[in-house]
């Protein structure tokens, strides 16, 4: 059929392309299906998909724009093509868009870490470090239910403490007070004194005076005494600087007193409430002070001062105490632990937590020096000698902030976590914070969250924000990303990776009626996960957009619902159409079906397709019949770099060898 026979509001036309290698290539790419463009490298894939179709529709999206708004994107060329209709909206991910912003995470990139910030900002918990008790800050309302809890016509005393402020004293203090129109004080239970009275004894042995805010008794059907009631509550506090104390009079001998503060504050240490800037790391109110929101600092890297772990404290593990002067320090230790069994004979490796905090920190009651106790001696010396200052620099490098463990926030955000029964990470069922919840992989992060159960009252608020952190994780557990955490820079991402990522972003945001432009998704990726990028594809595609991947994957072709073949060769041998059909039509051409009229494809004087003939298996990659034998070969010795579990491999030399596994 023509192309000019094709209704754009069902097919994207293409006519007469010249961009670069492309001669004149005239294609109509159906709406709303899953597009595969395929071909050699440099056939011209991605001048058709990229250089032509993304570049028509990014430029007809700018010149939408008003003109005040165009004058700071800059002018798009229209690429050189007669015309393109039915274009859609069009968003590209390629592999060269990997962000190399230091501050970049695989946690912000999706947008899942917005999301977490306001769901520990909104439900979130604070418990202090030193009790564990639940921070919390009392209200009005707290205090009338306290109040409320007694019997009808017990009678209350309503009190607020005395702060005495700088440049005053108590007399100046209660004089104040007298002229805001309290006349008496609170002194200890049933001693109550007028200010005026108070003022002429000598007051140097009080320990702490109260003003009397009110004197009442319990009336809970009463609305003018609740109002009442509360009104000297919120002037206590108000008085008290946060601070509203209550007597309940039993009896002469019997009064209860309970205070009441509405500062955020436990244990005596006043916290930070929650709130979304206070878990931005990009906002210097929630980056870690240590690090300044970057994760790493530069200090003594356990890596350089031991870098083989395998040695003994004997044998030399520690590398900054080597040579004639400063092994005196490795000696100095070994005697100085001579009474604490300390295992000198042990690898590194091997070494309790309590014997390397051992040899670290060393044992300051025997005088004993540790690691930390040389590198404050070097400090001290590097200013007046320069032989002090290079040993420094040699065991100095990036290492991950101790104050944020490397996730950038400030260290009391650890400090909040999710209240309630919360998900399982391994078999355990625990509370979490946002620090913790960022250094888990996807996969764990995605099970806690499907186990996650909060109060009624917190589910209410933070339904919305779950159900978007939910989607968000499963479309990256999908794309086979769940060994990722969110903390992960996108910078250290491989190109198949970030794709990927920006796929899984693209499906959380539900975008429609738009075109998604991929450059090779499956780079990278283990054929085990590419059914899961299938089925995430597929998903974009039924949300209603367009979904065309520049692709050589196999199964993604059989997949498609139309697949699109540019060639014939690479460079000035290709830019023409060759093929546009899906797998079944490729059934078909396997079984020498060509007289099928309903077959679209293109053999133009006597052209074939290389992409087909592979397909078809007409054309296969011989195997070598014979297999080079080896002896030499690269030795690697207990590999620990990222996520390797003490690797001892050996790669021949010589000869053709692929290294491969799960992604």
């Amino acid at each position: 059929m023509s192309i000019e026979n094709y209704n754009p509001k069902e097919h994207i036309i293409i006519k007469g392309a010249k961009v670069n290698n492309l001669k004149s290539l005239d294609v109509a790419i159906p709406r709303n299906k899953l597009v595969v463009i395929t071909g050699l490298s440099g056939s011209g894939k991605s001048s058709l998909a990229f250089d032509t179709l993304f570049a028509e529709g990014q430029r007809l999206y700018v010149e939408s724009l008003s003109a005040y708004a165009r004058q700071f994107l800059g002018k798009m060329e229209k690429p050189d093509v007669e015309y393109i209709r039915g274009v859609a909206p069009a968003i590209a991910v390629e592999q060269k868009g990997n962000s190399k912003n230091p501050r970049a995470t695989v946690g912000t990139t999706t947008e899942i870490y917005d999301y977490l910030k306001l769901l520990y900002a909104r439900i979130g918990v604070t418990y202090s470090p030193e009790s564990g008790a639940i921070v919390r800050k009392d209200t009005t309302s707290d205090v009338i239910d306290y109040v409320n809890g007694f019997e009808d016509g017990q009678k209350i005393i309503v009190s607020a403490p005395i702060h005495i402020q700088e440049g005053r004293t108590l007399e100046d203090e209660l004089k104040i007070i007298f002229q805001k129109g309290f006349s008496r004080i609170f002194l200890r239970p049933n001693e109550i004194l007028e200010i005026e009275d108070f003022l002429k004894f000598n007051v140097s042995d009080i320990p702490q005076m109260y003003i009397l805010i009110d004197r009442a008794s319990v009336q809970k059907d009463s609305e003018e005494n609740q109002y009442r009631l509360a009104d000297s509550i919120q002037t206590a506090f108000y008085e008290g600087f946060g601070t509203c104390r209550i007597d309940v009079l039993e009896s002469k001998e019997n009064i209860i007193t309970k205070s009441f503060s509405d500062k955020f504050e436990q244990d005596n240490i006043l916290f930070e409430e929650p709130s979304v800037q206070f878990f931005s790391f990009n906002n210097p109110y929630g980056a870690c002070k240590n690090c300044g929101g970057l994760g790493n600092t530069v200090s003594y890297s356990e890596k350089l001062i031991i870098p083989d772990e395998s040695l003994s404290v004997h044998e030399g593990c520690v590398a900054c105490w080597k040579g004639e002067k400063l092994q005196e320090w490795r000696k100095m230790f070994v005697y100085g632990t001579r009474n604490f069994d300390f295992p000198v004979h042990r690898a590194y490796q091997d070494l309790t937590e309590d014997e390397r905090k051992l040899l670290w920190y060393g044992h300051k009651p025997s005088n004993t020096a540790g690691i930390w106790d040389f590198f404050k001696y070097v400090d001290k010396e590097a200013p007046a000698k320069i032989q002090y200052r290079v040993l420094s620099s040699r065991f100095k490098g990036k290492v991950a902030c101790p104050d944020c463990k490397g996730t950038r926030l400030r260290k009391d955000a650890q400090y909040v976590k999710i209240a309630g029964k919360a998900g399982k990470v391994g078999n355990k069922i625990q509370n979490l914070s946002l620090t913790d919840l960022v250094l888990l992989p996807i996969d764990e992060l995605f099970d806690f969250f499907q186990n996650l159960e909060v109060s009624a009252h917190h589910q209410e608020i933070a339904k919305r924000i779950l159900s978007e952190v939910h989607q968000r994780l499963k479309y990256l557990h999908k794309v086979g990303l769940g060994y990722l955490t969110l903390n992960r820079l996108t910078s250290s991402l491989s190109g198949g990776e970030f794709q990927r990522i920006k796929l899984a972003t693209a499906l959380g945001s539900a975008l429609v009626g738009s075109m998604y432009i991929l450059d090779e998704p499956s780079i990278g990726l283990h054929p085990r996960d590419t059914t899961k990028l299938i089925e995430v594809l597929k998903e974009l595609r039924d949300l209603g957009n367009t979904v065309i991947v520049v692709e050589h994957e196999e199964e993604i072709m059989k997949n498609a619902d139309q697949i699109i073949d540019i060639g014939l060769d690479a460079g000035t041998g290709g830019g023409n159409l060759i093929f546009q059909g899906n797998w079944a039509d490729i059934d078909d051409i396997k079984k020498n079906n060509y007289k099928n009229k309903n077959l679209e494809v293109f053999y133009k004087n006597g052209a074939k397709s290389f992409t087909i003939d592979f397909l078809t298996k007409k054309t296969k990659i011989k195997r070598t019949e014979t297999v080079r034998s080896w002896s030499n070969f690269i030795a690697i010795e207990g590999a620990k770099q990222n996520n390797l579990k003490n690797v001892y491999a050996k790669i021949p030399l010589d000869i053709f060898t692929v290294i491969t596994g799960v992604s």
